[in-house]
């Protein structure tokens, strides 16, 4: 079944939104290595997700080397200052506060979630959390999904190689077999001597 064209506009629903993002994101990062790798090319990559985390990569030395060496390529070396660089990693700071008091807040209304699920939770929950706990499930339930494919793939293959040995053992104890009966197949010899029946009387002595 051919795939259809994806049209280039914002995904509405938030769970593929961010399917999507993670998908593309690597897949961006990878090709990105693949370049450096293949070319030899200093390659540096900034990515911000829509809740401002950051995702980067430098594929030779460090960051704050790529962009130095960027600034000196475009003339605007004199801007790497270490009051910039300060400024930059306050704001690395900052953010990763945020991201963290974002997690907090996202695990607790998760384990409120949870307990509301469970029946043991006293207040009722609000109709952004259960929105939120739905995204969140539905998140997780896809996660599950292909975890659990991709296992499936992988016992198939399994059994699939196995099952490939096993023929090719049949094949050689079976052409083994029929080598044994070509060489065994032959004519009684005819001969005309005679030989007398000869028996110790000592054997029949009592």
């Amino acid at each position: 079944m051919a795939r259809g064209k994806v049209q280039m506009k914002r995904i509405e629903n938030p769970v593929h939104r961010q399917v999507t993002f993670c998908k593309r994101r690597s897949g961006l990062l990878k090709k990105a290595k693949e370049l450096s790798v293949l070319c030899d090319a200093e390659i540096g990559m900034f990515i911000f997700s829509a809740h401002g985390k950051l995702y980067d990569l430098a594929t030779t030395g460090t960051m704050e080397g790529l962009i130095e060496k960027y600034m000196n390529a475009t003339g605007s070396g004199s801007l790497v200052q270490s009051g910039e660089v300060k400024r930059a990693k306050e704001m690395q700071a900052m953010q990763a506060k945020e991201e963290t008091t974002m997690l907090k807040q996202e695990i607790e209304m998760l384990q409120k979630g949870l307990r509301y699920l469970l029946g043991g939770g006293s207040a009722e929950m609000a109709f952004n959390e259960l929105m939120m706990l739905e995204k969140n499930l539905e998140l997780w339930i896809y996660h599950i999904r292909s975890t659990k494919m991709e296992m499936m793939s992988k016992e198939i293959q399994l059994l699939r190689n196995k099952e490939g040995i096993l023929k090719a053992a049949n094949q050689h104890l079976q052409d083994k077999i029929e080598e044994n009966v070509d060489t065994t197949n032959f004519a009684p010899m005819a001969t005309n001597m005679t030989y007398p029946l000869t028996i110790l009387n000592e054997i029949f002595q009592f």
